[in-house]
Parts: structure tokens; C-alpha cells; sequence
């Protein structure tokens, strides 16, 4: 169910849907994307609080908020959510922020269990809302945005949980740009490296993934000597998704400090 925040402002404008909108990049995406001009309707699954603050700061910006608690592993009513949102405002972006906190660990420690649950959360949930989403982007000329990771083009020990969910999630982006680009529809991702500080971070911290060891390791590999932060993202995302970027499509702009190089 859609829920327009008490404190937002006249619906007019360009609306972005922000799944995940919650979390610490899905936050910080949300917060930049208002700075831009953009109205916000943002997803989460269980921290309705966290919603509901990120909400207020939208609408703090001036522009217009809602929130909406959605399950993206059910395709219905991710399509209901999509469907909701576009009926009375004109939808003009969707970013998948969206995602499960991945446990770290070896191919062979992974039961089938857990990578199907994974896939489930992370694939099927980017295409769940991103598939119903194409017909109303097309009346505007909208534009897509996922969350992948550099993994991808440089694969880390015990990141499978991540790498091999979000290689879908990149080829979903992929037939969407080749696909929908007659309709100016662009569709992008931002591979996002180790960030530091929310989200994730806390949870790999408190399971012993995060160590310091792990830590001196990552920062030999990375040739800007610092872990990134989510308003590094924030400000990726933000360029994507504006007109400057309204010949990009297809692309995955890797926000790493050169860790995949």
C-alpha cells in the first residue's frame, strides 16, 4: 500500500521509484535525486522507521514523497506497487537499490539453499520490478538504474552470494537499454565498490566477514587510499539518472576507487 508522507509537497513533477529506498545507498540515492528536482516513492521491505526519516528528508527538500512497503519476490505486487505509483504521477525513473545483506563465503561452503534464496531476492526481485515498470517509462521517457558490483569484472574470494546474482541484474540492464531504447528509455548500473560505514558494512562487521586483516588486504588493492562511502554512489546515480547522462545507456559506471582495474 502507498503511503504519501503528511508532509509532502504538490505531486507535479518528474516521480522516481527508489526500491530500497530504506537502505544506506537507497537513501542516499533518494536524498541526491530530490536535490536534482526529482519527486520520491520509496520501497522497503521491513523498517518502515527508516522509510519514513528518509521520507521527511525528501520532503524537507522540497519535493514530494511517499512510501511503500513491498516484497520484491512477489511479482504481483511488485507490479501492483509499479502500477499504484504510476497512476497518478508521471513515473520517470526506477533505481533498484534493493538487495539482501550477503553472507561471505567459499563456493564450497554455499548450500543450494542459500544460493537460490539468494537469487530469488536479488535477480528475480530487480526483474519483478523493473519488467512492469518499462510501459509506463516509455510514455515519458524514462530512465533505469541498478546496484551491481565490480566483482563482476574483478571477482574477490567468497563473493559468489553477490557476484552471481548481480551478473543477472547486469544482463537484465543490458536487454533493457538494446531493447527499450526505441521508446528513450536508458537503463544503467552503478557497480558499487567496498563502502564504508552503513548497510552492509555493519552486518559483514558484526559477522566477522569485515576483519582488519580483510581490511589491510583491500586497501593494497584499491588505488585511491580509501574505502568509498555512499554519498559517492549518491552522486553516480544523480549524474545517470539526469539529462546530462542522455546518451549513456546500457553502461555500467564502476564507482570503486579503481579497484577493478
Amino acid at each position: 500500500m502507498t503511503t504519501d508522507h503528511p508532509e509532502a509537497c504538490s505531486d507535479a513533477g518528474r516521480w522516481v521509484l527508489v526500491a530500497g529506498g530504506s537502505g544506506g545507498l537507497g537513501s542516499a540515492i533518494s536524498r541526491s535525486l530530490a536535490e536534482d528536482g526529482w519527486n520520491v516513492a520509496l520501497t522497503y521491505r521491513r523498517n518502515a522507521a527508516a522509510a519514513e526519516k528518509i521520507a521527511r528528508e525528501v520532503t524537507g527538500l522540497g519535493r514530494s514523497s511517499r512510501i511503500v512497503q513491498l516484497d520484491l519476490t512477489d511479482p504481483e505486487a511488485a507490479r501492483d506497487v509499479v502500477d499504484e505509483v504510476s497512476s497518478s504521477v508521471e513515473l520517470g525513473g526506477v533505481v533498484y537499490a534493493a538487495g539482501p545483506h550477503i553472507p561471505m563465503k567459499y563456493v564450497s561452503a554455499i548450500t543450494p539453499e542459500i544460493f537460490s534464496q539468494t537469487v530469488d531476492v536479488d535477480a528475480k526481485g530487480c526483474f519483478n520490478l523493473l519488467q512492469p515498470a518499462l510501459r509506463h517509462l516509455r510514455e515519458n521517457g524514462g530512465s533505469v538504474l541498478a546496484v551491481s558490483t565490480p566483482g563482476i569484472t574483478r571477482y574477490p574470494k567468497r563473493d559468489l552470494l553477490s557476484v552471481a546474482p548481480k551478473a543477472a541484474v547486469q544482463a537484465v540492464i543490458r536487454g533493457i537499454a538494446v531493447e527499450e531504447g526505441r521508446f528513450n528509455v536508458r537503463a544503467n548500473c552503478i557497480a558499487v565498490g567496498l563502502i564504508e560505514g552503513e548497510g552492509m558494512w555493519d552486518q559483514l562487521l558484526e559477522r566477522g566477514d569485515y576483519t582488519e586483516e580483510m581490511f589491510a588486504v583491500a586497501r593494497k588493492t584499491i588505488p585511491l587510499p580509501r574505502f568509498g562511502s555512499v554519498h559517492d554512489i549518491a552522486e553516480a546515480a544523480r549524474f545517470l539518472m539526469s539529462d546530462r547522462a542522455s546518451w549513456i545507456t546500457g553502461q555500467t559506471l564502476t564507482v570503486d576507487g579503481g579497484y577493478s582495474v
